[in-house]
């Protein structure tokens, strides 16, 4: 039997890593010789460059960076020596985890930790940068890692200033540096909202990272004066580009700075795995994530993992910690297995979420072994 082993995270208690591991053993107490192939997947929000780093056996690059209110930490980001390829999640420097809710605040918070971890990369000698959009804890458009880049903001007086959210109003000129060498950079997506508008980041995203009523709207205020002075400045305006508005704008930005382009996150992930080959050497393929509901179907992980299956004539299992109707009913999978055994709280089960899993794989096996 050759397996393919290909989950998301449970969310909140196993990494897709760590899950592809419990299925694994689960699977491997009945099939012992079984061929495995683990490819821990994501797309692009928390577990990105964790998933990308584990399939591609990346190494991990450790460096002194900030987190969104400019505090020091120790950041990392995935580097494949043989490709010069750099995986970076926005979260592991500017995310939202790192800052407590009392000391949230949108108009300062930035990422420039983030755009440190870019310019190492670059320095480094990466031809291919990845990265992940997710998690973020700041709507500052990008101007965060574009300052860590070398840009400059200047005033009405041609005067530099230091830039976040709360201070955009001061814009009148942005300069991009001179020699700017950058290499490909995509960013890993799984949003269509644009910077501006009913959809845009400040009034879908902001309040989730701190922002009341009043702040909402400056920082709507500010991302469109950063979208007008860009468009002037740099004679590009990506405000109403899908996904300009992901992670607090850094979407927009890192189309506007970088010259970047946006990419579902699961489809990248796929093509830098090679999954379709892998899929294709598989006689089953084994997926899951902590949830499998309708926010699943839309072009999440699980599902896109199903989809390819099936169109390469395989059969697929998904596990998950909760299935809902709408799961069942789509048809993409061959079965479904929730992965708890008795009632649990949800604490409880999160908590034991690793035997869990493993035990659902164990049961699954010892009904395919009855078939085969």
């Amino acid at each position: 039997m050759r397996l393919l082993i290909a989950p998301d995270k449970f969310k909140g208690s196993l990494s897709a890593l760590a899950a592809a591991e419990a299925i694994e053993r689960g699977f491997r107490s009945v099939f012992a010789n079984a061929v495995v192939d683990i490819a821990p997947i994501a797309d692009g929000g928390e577990g990105f460059a964790e998933a990308l780093a584990a399939a591609l056996g990346a190494q991990w690059i450790q460096l002194a960076s900030e987190d969104a209110n400019g505090r020091a930490i120790t950041a990392r980001y995935a580097w494949v020596e043989g490709e010069h390829l750099a995986v970076i999640e926005m979260s592991e420097a500017s995310g939202q985890w790192r800052i407590q809710p009392e000391d949230r605040d949108p108009l300062l918070a930035s990422t420039h930790g983030t755009g440190i971890l870019l310019r190492d990369a670059i320095a480094r000698g990466a031809r291919k940068i990845l990265i992940g959009l997710g998690g973020s804890a700041t709507t500052d458009g990008g101007i965060g890692i574009a300052r860590a880049l070398g840009y400059r903001f200047l005033n009405e007086d041609r005067g530099g200033f230091q830039a976040v959210p709360g201070t955009l109003d001061l814009l009148h000129r942005i300069e991009r540096p001179a020699n700017l060498a950058l290499p490909e950079i995509i960013a890993a997506c799984d949003v269509q909202n644009p910077l501006l508008g009913e959809r845009g980041t400040a009034r879908v995203y902001s309040p989730q990272k701190g922002a009341n009523p009043h702040t909402v709207e400056a920082l709507e205020t500010m991302m469109r004066r950063l979208a007008d002075v860009s468009t002037t400045s740099l004679g590009c305006d990506f405000r109403n580009t899908p996904g300009a508005g992901a992670a607090g704008g850094l979407g927009f930005g890192l189309l506007t700075f970088c010259d970047a382009k946006i990419q579902p996150g699961f489809d990248i992930v796929a093509e830098t795995i090679h999954l379709d080959q892998r899929i294709a050497a598989a006689d089953w393929v084994i997926t899951g994530e902590g949830r499998l509901d309708d926010q699943t179907l839309d072009g999440k992980g699980p599902a896109g993992i199903a989809a390819r299956a099936r169109a390469a004539g395989k059969r697929v299992i998904g596990f998950a910690g909760a299935v809902t109707e709408a799961a069942e009913r789509s048809q993409l999978f061959d079965a479904l297995v929730p992965i708890a055994d008795r009632p649990l709280a949800l604490e409880e089960a999160m908590r034991e979420a690793p035997l869990l899993l493993e035990r659902a794989a164990a049961r699954t096996a010892r009904l395919l072994a009855k078939f085969q």
